[in-house]
Formats: structure tokens, sequence, C-alpha cells
């Protein structure tokens, strides 16, 4: 048995320790908001929280995340951070397809919690894992900013 906390409520599942925590939220919990991407690490569709750190569940097994707490896309809007960054998505309408959206909002709300008014290298750093093939990286940077406001 497996104990996660995810988005503030305790869990007991029973997986196997070496289970990808993205397949555990998504197909276990059914929180279907966590995108799989690329399955590698290397394009953010998946990014979560894991102890406030952004995090690909795409290459965590589960077992790394007992003791520590998840927050998913379904919850970040609990945070200030991500409440922010959310209403500044929803202001400048970031998403074009959407897909990756959810990931770069987890990305997004982790740089505003840890610094609130970032530079432009800032934004640079904490976004560059994650691609948006839509291109709607003007907008991602524009809210970021409208966010830190």
């Amino acid at each position: 048995m497996i104990t996660l906390d995810v988005n503030g409520k305790t869990r007991q599942l029973d997986v196997p320790a070496d289970m990808p925590l993205l397949w555990t939220l998504r197909d276990v919990l059914a929180m279907t908001g966590t995108k799989f991407g690329c399955g590698a690490g290397l394009c953010g569709a998946c990014t979560i929280h894991l102890h406030v750190q952004p995090t690909r569940p795409c290459i965590t097994p589960v077992s790394a995340a007992t003791g520590k707490r998840i927050t998913t896309i379904e919850a970040i809007g609990a945070t200030a951070a991500g409440r922010k960054v959310q209403a500044a998505w929803l202001a400048l309408d970031v998403p074009q397809c959407g897909y990756c959206q959810s990931g770069q909002i987890m990305s997004a709300s982790a740089l505003l919690a840890s610094k609130a008014k970032p530079s432009d290298a800032d934004i640079d750093n904490a976004m560059a894992g994650n691609i948006c093939r839509c291109g709607t990286y003007p907008r991602i940077r524009a809210a970021i900013k409208e966010a830190a406001k």
C-alpha cells in the first residue's frame, strides 16, 4: 500500500512502487487535468508540484511521492500564486489548443510562489522545460507578468 497526500487529501493506494506518478494520478485517481505529453520528462505537459517544486510525474515513481505534498492543476487555484496565474491566463486568453496549459500554469505558479516579481530571465528559466506546440509563449510571458502585478 502506498500513501499519498494529493491536493490535501490522504489516499491509500494499492499500486506498484515503480508505477509512474502520472498514471497513478490519471488512471487510478481519475485526475485527468495532468496531461501525458512525452513520457520522458521533456515537454512539461504533466507538471505537478511535489512539495511545491515543479515535478514531471511521467518520470517520477509513485514511491518517490510518499510523505510529500502533491498539488495538481485541479487544486492549484487554492494557492495564492495559482489563483493569480489562472486569472491572468483567462484575462489574456493564453491557451490556443490548451493541451500544455495545465503544465504551463503549474510551472508559472511555482515560479510566482518562490519569486513574486520575476525578471524575464527568471521566467525563461522557470518555463524552459514547458513546450507549447502552438507557440503561445508571448501570451504565457505576458500572463506571468500580469499575475506578478
